[in-house]
């Protein structure tokens, strides 16, 4: 499964991003040329994240289309599928642009329970 070598590439940008910090989750761009699923990239980035900050988060996946370039009549398309043939004409010698990109747009925190070095609040009590 390419997914595993994909999920440790996401955790590696989680972690330098997260400095330490508890992850709940991170959103990800990610290329319809990498061919792959969000429930699959969560399975992999559940088992690579073990033990790590970023343990139990979930990656949020979306999914970035290919642009397509028909050589024959020149039409351009985008498509998840990079294996689709031109729209246009039907023809198969199709140029690809892009969809092969692994982008980590932002990562969620887990709410701390305390912050070193700053006072405990209570509800009731707002000093």
């Amino acid at each position: 499964m390419h997914e595993f070598g994909i999920a440790e590439a996401i955790l590696s940008a989680v972690e330098q991003r997260a400095a330490g910090r508890r992850v709940r989750q991170a959103r990800v761009r990610a290329g319809a040329l990498l061919r792959i699923t969000e429930p699959a990239i969560n399975q992999a980035f559940a088992m690579v994240a073990e033990g790590s900050a970023a343990e139990g988060a979930r990656v949020d996946l979306v999914i970035v289309p290919a642009r397509l370039t028909c050589r024959s009549c020149g039409q351009t398309t985008t498509s998840h599928d990079p294996f689709v043939t031109c729209p246009g004409c039907g023809g198969a010698d199709i140029d690809t642009e892009g969809g092969d990109d692994l982008i980590l747009e932002s990562i969620e925190m887990a709410e701390a329970t305390h912050v070193p070095g700053n006072p405990r609040r209570d509800r009731g009590n707002p000093e």
